[in-house]
């Protein structure tokens, strides 16, 4: 009896030690350590290179994909069984893209809330309706379809810097989904920073404090000098 007691203690300070050893969390800094987040450890790291191809117009190979290249970084995490970059959009299982963009001259001149607010998916009235022509103007459906508004937030940082927290739903397919993006600018108006969180919006309901806790750790790092 007591040699059993033993060998339980034994295999339970084992587990114990394994469970301990398990990061909660993965930290992520973009490229120049000037953009932190953290994400659950049980999400899966992913190559998102196919994204910045569907989200940008410059071709795969060309010079203005290099020179995007050079000025966008990006990651992102998926917590489907099998994860993919396909889920960006779609899946019933929680997905968070996040990007850093070292601005043209010419994008700082034309940055505004508006424009974070509208960095990957049209948000504002003006720029779903001009979505809605191109997608006419092309005779496909368009992939957006039943915008609806769930939140839109005014953020000040320390130093000067500034952004907005959108959420939203749209349907795509059959399924509602529903989007969380954080969108920063720093104090110098040069780099833009977003994290994009994306579920089905009855995972959404469910997980919402949880999502919360991933957005709010998107933060701007102060480098010295």
């Amino acid at each position: 009896m007591k040699k059993t007691r033993a060998l339980v203690a034994l295999l339970t300070a084992i587990f114990t030690l394994s469970a301990c050893g398990q990061p909660e969390f993965t930290y992520v800094r973009d490229r120049d350590g000037t953009t932190y987040f953290k994400v659950p450890a049980t999400f899966r790291q992913l190559d998102s290179a196919p994204i910045e191809n569907y989200l940008s117009d410059a071709q795969p190979g060309s010079a203005a994909a290099a020179l995007r290249a050079q000025r966008v970084w990006s990651t992102a995490f998926d917590q489907a069984a099998k994860p993919s970059v396909n889920h960006l959009l779609v899946s019933a299982d929680p997905f968070v893209y996040a990007t850093v963009h070292t601005l043209t001259e010419a994008e700082r001149d034309a940055v505004s809330l508006n424009r974070l607010r509208n960095f990957i998916l049209p948000v504002t009235d003006d720029v779903r309706m001009l979505y809605q022509q191109r997608s006419l103007t092309s005779g496909r459906p368009p992939l957006l379809r039943n915008f609806e508004p769930l939140g839109d937030e005014l953020l000040e940082l320390d130093g000067g810097a500034k952004g907005v927290r959108v959420r939203f739903n749209y349907q795509i397919g059959n399924d509602i989904q529903t989007f969380d993006q954080t969108a920063l600018i720093d104090a110098k108006g040069e780099k833009v920073s977003v994290m994009l969180i994306r579920c089905q919006s009855s995972c959404f309901a469910k997980r919402k404090a949880e999502f919360d806790k991933i957005a709010e750790s998107f933060k701007l790092l102060r480098l010295p000098g």
